[in-house]
């Protein structure tokens, strides 16, 4: 990078700014603030054609403050971290708490709760790398796509890395930060048919540069992706077992922690209201969170309330076990935080887990869906409903890809339904998943009277 970033000078900055508004809002009558600031520094290189599309170095640093004037909140931000900027955001927060109506769930979480140990977590590992060397990365990524044989052009290549340092101090006395680091390397591809062009991609992500794939790995399984998707047909309508492959499912995970998620659940806005202890997946099925494992891409010691974050699980044997409570959402439902402000980290399940052809064998016949479109997902009833793409499977095989068909169901219904957990896991995000095999779906492909040639 063009400037090095200092994380341990930043970090020092950092504490002193928190420090600075903390006692600011004390002294201007504040009876409670929390402040939170951070600074991220990174390089991002795109290309395509083997020419370099956009270089960007990137700076952005913020400082956020909070203050409570009784049950009365007001908050402010500023890009600046400077003094003067501190204090304009202090005082523009006391004002506008003058001027808040009261709530009574407001304020601090407890002291007690605070984070006191502060575990070397592993998630900051800096990397010093040249624009020249990133943009060298991207190019072989594409390059090595484009060789596969098949593949028609390139939609391009990316490479970034960054790195950062957050601060959150409160007037409990709580000051602490944390630092963390990300490098990712992307390429998406297009190959052609009689039918038109497909396109996908492969990326790797990490905190950690030593464990990136090589950009030929990542270019080559990109094309790979790609040409498996021509000659997609279309599927007729029908009820029939759907697998979702590593990426898509640990979005359906997405959706499950949203349903226990306290926002949701205060506002009544989630199918899972009042579902501690009723029982949503099969007996063998258990999800939860380790915010504290080390290397994880979202470990950390507290979360955005400043307490001290711990294992959860939030499914145990496929009971609703525990909510994923902030401290305002807790008081809301007259509950205990799950140190969770700022939403679950390092999501893990524990279920037997299946090889990928015994899935596809336990299936029979139905599809494999590879992506999903739309937003088709009603948080309040459950429903869900999706725009899909991916591959068709008889006889436990598959067949050719199918494009152009929606895949429904219930959450709720899905959860109860779940045949079996891969062992494919896709460790790239902070959920680990593999592939989910769901009985019992509506697939809606074919519309009655089309002639093209049809699966199912």
């Amino acid at each position: 990078m063009s400037q090095a970033f200092d994380a341990v000078a930043q970090q020092q900055l950092l504490e002193r700014r928190v420090s600075e508004a903390l006692e600011l809002a004390r002294s201007l009558g504040a009876d409670a603030c929390e402040v939170g600031a951070s600074v991220d520094q990174g390089v991002s290189i795109s290309v395509r054609d083997g020419e370099v599309e956009t270089v960007e170095l990137s700076r952005d640093q913020g400082i956020g403050v909070t203050v409570y004037l009784g049950n009365r909140k007001g908050s402010a931000t500023s890009s600046d971290a400077g003094s003067d900027s501190i204090r304009a955001a202090v005082e523009k927060a006391v004002s506008i708490a003058h001027y808040t109506g009261e709530d009574s769930f407001a304020g601090l979480a407890p002291a007690e709760l605070m984070a006191t140990d502060f575990p070397d977590l592993q998630a900051h590992h800096p990397w010093a790398i040249s624009v020249d060397d990133a943009t060298d990365l991207a190019l072989a990524c594409e390059r090595a796509g484009l060789e596969v044989e098949g593949i028609a052009q390139s939609e391009g290549a990316s490479f970034s890395s960054g790195e950062g340092v957050q601060v959150y101090g409160n007037s409990h006395g709580f000051l602490a930060s944390q630092c963390g680091s990300r490098h990712s390397m992307s390429c998406m591809l297009i190959a052609r048919d009689e039918q038109g062009m497909q396109r996908d991609y492969d990326y790797t992500s990490v905190r950690n540069p030593a464990d990136l794939r090589s950009p030929e790995d990542v270019g080559r399984e990109a094309a790979r992706r790609t040409l498996a998707r021509l000659n997609a047909r279309k599927v007729a309508t029908g009820r029939m077992p759907v697998m979702f492959d590593p990426q898509m499912s640990a979005g359906l995970v997405g959706h499950y922690l949203s349903a226990i998620a306290g926002g949701s659940l205060y506002r009544e806005s989630s199918f899972l209201c009042d579902s501690l202890g009723q029982p949503l997946f099969p007996d063998w099925f258990t999800l939860g969170e380790k915010p504290r494992e080390v290397g994880g891409m979202s470990s950390a010691a507290f979360d955005n309330d400043g307490v001290a974050t711990r294992d959860n699980v939030y499914f145990a044997d496929g009971k609703v076990q525990s909510y994923m409570l902030s401290a305002y959402s807790a008081r809301r439902l007259g509950m205990q935080t799950t140190g969770n402000a700022g939403g679950a980290r390092n999501v893990r399940i524990t279920a037997p887990l299946t090889s990928r052809d015994e899935m596809l064998k336990q299936m029979g016949t139905g599809v494999l869906v590879t992506e999903l479109m739309g937003q088709g997902v009603n948080g309040v009833t459950g429903d869900y409903s999706r725009g899909a793409s991916g591959f068709w499977v008889e006889n436990g095989e598959i067949q050719h890809a199918v494009e152009e068909f929606t895949i429904a169901g219930n959450l709720r219904d899905m959860a109860a339904n779940l045949l079996a957990v891969g062992d494919d896991v896709d460790t790239r995000g902070s959920i680990h998943s593999g592939s989910w095999l769901i009985d019992g779906m509506t697939v809606a492909g074919m519309s009655e009277g089309e002639d093209d040639e049809v699966e199912g």
